[in-house]
C-alpha cells in the first residue's frame, strides 16, 4: 500500500467521522429553533417572544420585514410581524423541515402553513390554503436568539394570495 492510498483512507475515514458528528448534532434539535416553531404553531405569542434577548439585533431587511419604526426594538418589531402573521392565518403551523446547530450558531428551514382567514401583507382575507418557507440563522447567547439572519418566501406567498 502506497502513502496516497494510506492517506486517502485516513481522510476518508476523517470525513465519515465528520459526517456522522454532523448527523448527531442535526438530530439533537436545537431548543431554541423547535421553541421558535413549537411557540408560533401554539399561537403563543408571550412564549415566542421570551425566545428572543432583550438587545436582539434582526439583519433581515426586506420589503416584508422592514426595519422597525422609531422606538420600537428590532425584537418588538420580529414579535409583531410574527403576531400580525398569526392573525393572518389563524390556524398557522410551523415545521422544521430540516436543522443543524454549531456552537452559538442554529439554523432551519421552517415550513409554514396555514389558511388565509385574516389582513395578511395588506391582502384581506381570500379563505386559500397557504404553504411558504423560510431559511433562518440564529446567533444565540444565554438561551435567548440574539441574532438572526433570514430569507423566506415572501414572492411565492404573495403569488398564493393572489392566484
Amino acid at each position: 500500500m502506497d502513502r496516497r492510498t494510506v492517506a486517502m483512507g485516513l481522510a476518508l475515514t476523517g470525513l465519515g467521522t465528520l459526517a456522522a458528528e454532523a448527523a448527531a448534532q442535526s438530530a439533537a434539535e436545537n431548543p431554541l429553533v423547535a421553541g421558535f416553531a413549537k411557540t408560533l404553531s401554539a399561537h403563543d405569542i408571550d412564549a415566542f417572544a421570551a425566545l428572543f434577548a432583550d438587545d436582539y439585533v434582526n439583519h433581515q431587511v426586506s420589503a416584508a420585514a422592514s426595519k422597525p419604526a422609531a422606538g420600537v426594538t428590532a425584537k418588538q418589531g420580529t414579535v409583531a410581524y410574527f403576531a400580525a402573521r398569526l392573525k393572518g392565518m389563524p390556524d398557522l403551523s410551523v415545521a422544521i423541515e430540516a436543522s443543524l446547530a454549531s456552537g452559538d450558531m442554529a439554523a432551519a428551514s421552517f415550513v409554514y402553513t396555514g389558511t388565509h382567514k385574516g389582513v395578511y401583507f395588506g391582502v384581506a382575507p381570500t379563505g386559500k390554503s397557504l404553504r411558504f418557507t423560510s431559511c433562518d440563522i440564529f446567533r444565540i447567547r444565554d438561551g435567548r436568539i440574539a441574532e438572526h439572519w433570514g430569507m423566506g418566501d415572501i414572492a411565492g406567498t404573495l403569488a398564493q394570495l393572489k392566484a
